[in-house]
């Protein structure tokens, strides 16, 4: 998860800026660089590796000015160089860039038309451009700014300097997380709030589609519209839990809403918008050539390989077995002459999993770890590591990991299905599309946080909560019921909508939620029909699709939540985000430990 920082003020401001970004180390990076305004033009100074190495360079060719921004970056859009290091920048202006430009290859087409000279591999460096069209055009910094973010679709946080104007710092906010600290003639921009934590304790969060125009005495912050809008400065602790958690209640709740820019940064490392194509990294065995996939994990972990297992047998042609890892491990099953292993965790130190993971390798295994911690064990004894930028997730109830998780099996696998001629390069094409708009389509699904924080009342008031899929959106019938049970303490059961006659069918009546998750897909007449058959048993339906489903449902249900239009192919990634936050607001209302729940621990380490 890239990291953001930017400083106006009085003092030298390279040095502050290597600070704050040293407080976002944490999250994970491989190039860094810093960009300020020297006699009013535009200089840079950029790294490969890690922070020292900026440091370095810095006390080399020291870098004056006043004011700055910052970065660190993953190499996501191209290697991890000095020249695909940000801050990006032309002769008029420079940018530092969290998240995911949708649009770029368009605009980059577009722009280069217009005779722009691209240099980098990065979607980021098409925001340099078009503003610098936008200014050649006439129009102020500020104008350029909300032309441009007119322009640009994705999920996406972007501060901004400009030559010539040594007392103005832009920053924009689209899905990714950005906050303002008000200091005595400075004020600072920071990604994250820990960043800017010895420097002032007041403290702005901009919100969802917000833009704000800093000067070294003032913010103003308009919304995309244009219109002035306020936003509250809260008073923060420099150290403990409060800062880390903005202005959120929780942890499980920042981590919810990180959803858009983590899913943003994890795309960014396997997605080629310019080729709409997936790149994974080098790989030590070919999984297309694999004779069956073995995927295994532990709770929210094994949901994801759940839906994996859709992907990869519809999409890629792939036979996949799906195994709890506490019960794999103990069977001693024979595994197949080239066959791959596939382990899912968080952590990476899941006693469980990685014992699987070492029986697997005693069988001869090709295998391959999904990571959120890259020095993990299982990392290191994977053949291969593939990670999610998740960053750190301090609530025990996995949301942002899940989310990221289920990028990272997407991407492995359509490569999978390209590789094995399963689909051809258009089919790829249009998976990819689907895949870079999610984080776009998460930030819009939050906005119903509070029609779920309404809908929860209701929720908490029950003894027993039923949760219906079909296809991909079963495992996340089944994540929602345990997101429900660990945090709330409620029962919850998830269920395949198609299974209801054999039995579950017998516990609804009208005390019973039942949530049903039913995008308009190829099962979608299908779980209609068994939502007809809880209708009639006066079950309490909750029905999460989109308008079309809901047009089809709204007749029978006591609540709807409407969510986006997608292709079928990313449904379960967005369908995780409404049921974490109605469990989530249910185990508030209930009064529990959202953060840490009884009896349960982060990370499981022994058996």
């Amino acid at each position: 998860m890239c990291g953001i920082v930017g400083i106006i003020g009085r003092a030298e401001a390279a040095p502050l800026l290597i600070d704050a970004l040293k407080r976002l180390e944490y999250r994970g990076y491989d190039s860094a660089g810093i960009a300020t305004l020297v006699n009013g033009g535009i200089e840079r100074r950029r790294a490969e590796g890690r922070l020292a190495n900026l440091d370095a360079l810095l006390r080399r060719e020291p870098l004056a000015g006043c004011i700055g921004i910052g970065h660190t970056r993953w190499a996501t859009h191209g290697a991890p160089n000095e020249i695909n290091a940000h801050p990006h920048a032309t002769h008029r202006v420079a940018v530092v860039h969290n998240g995911i430009i949708e649009n770029f290859h368009s605009l980059r087409l577009d722009l280069t038309k217009r005779g722009c000279r691209f240099e980098t591999d990065t979607d980021t460096e098409v925001v340099a451009h078009l503003l610098t069209v936008l200014l050649d055009e006439g129009k102020t910094p500020e104008q350029a700014t909300e032309a441009a973010m007119k322009r640009l679709e994705g999920a996406f946080a972007l501060a901004l300097i400009f030559a010539g104007h040594p007392d103005l710092l832009i920053a924009a906010r689209r899905g990714s997380p950005l906050a303002i600290g008000h200091g005595d003639g400075e004020m600072y921009v920071g990604s994250d709030a820990l960043a800017l934590a010895p420097l002032t304790q007041r403290i702005t969060y901009l919100e969802e589609g917000d833009w704000a125009v800093v000067t070294a005495a003032s913010v103003t912050i308009r919304y995309t519209a244009g219109a002035i809008v306020a936003r509250p400065m809260k008073v923060t602790a420099l150290s403990g839990a409060l800062i880390g958690k903005g202005n959120h209640r929780h942890y499980m709740h920042k981590e919810i809403h990180e959803q858009p820019a983590v899913i943003g940064d994890t795309l960014r490392g396997f997605v080629n918008s310019a080729t709409r194509s997936v790149t994974l990294p080098p790989m030590a065995f070919d999984l297309a050539r694999a004779t069956r996939l073995t995927a295994i994990a532990c709770g929210t972990s094994f949901h994801a390989c759940m839906i994996a297992k859709y992907w990869f047998e519809t999409i890629a042609r792939l036979p996949v077995e799906v195994d709890i890892a506490s019960e794999f491990r103990y069977r001693s099953a024979d595994m197949p002459a080239g066959g791959a292993a596939l382990f899912v965790s968080q952590s990476g130190e899941t006693a469980d999993t990685l014992a699987a993971l070492r029986y697997a390798r005693t069988q001869k295994q090709n295998i391959a770890a999904i990571v959120n911690v890259a020095e993990s064990s299982m990392a290191r004894e994977a053949d291969v590591a593939l990670v999610t930028h998740a960053g750190p997730e301090i609530g025990v109830a996995s949301t942002k990991a899940f989310t990221t998780q289920l990028v990272v099996l997407a991407c492995l696998a359509v490569a999978t299905a390209r590789a094995r001629g399963a689909i051809d390069a258009k089919r790829e094409a249009a998976l990819v599309e689907a895949l870079t708009e999610v984080p776009s389509r998460a930030a819009e699904i939050l906005n119903h946080d509070e029609a779920l924080f309404a809908l929860a009342h209701s929720v908490a008031e029950a003894r027993d909560v039923l949760y219906l899929g079909r296809g991909t959106s079963y495992p996340i019938a089944l994540e929602g019921a345990l997101k429900l049970k660990e945090i709330s303490y409620i029962h919850a059961e998830g269920y395949a909508a198609g299974e209801m006659k054999h039995g579950p069918i017998a516990l609804i009546d009208e005390t019973v939620p039942v949530i049903v998750a039913a995008p308009t897909d190829a099962l979608f007449d299908k779980i209609a029909s068994n939502v007809q058959e809880v209708a009639a048993r006066g079950g309490k339906l909750i029905i999460l699709s989109d308008r079309e489903g809901i047009e089809r449902l709204r007749h029978l249900a006591v609540s709807t939540i409407e969510l986006p239009k997608v292709d079928p192919f990313v449904a379960p990634i967005l369908y995780a985000i409404p049921v974490q936050l109605l469990a989530y607001h249910v185990a508030v209302i209930k009064g529990t430990d959202v953060d840490q729940p009884r009896n349960l621990a982060k990370s499981v380490t022994v058996e």
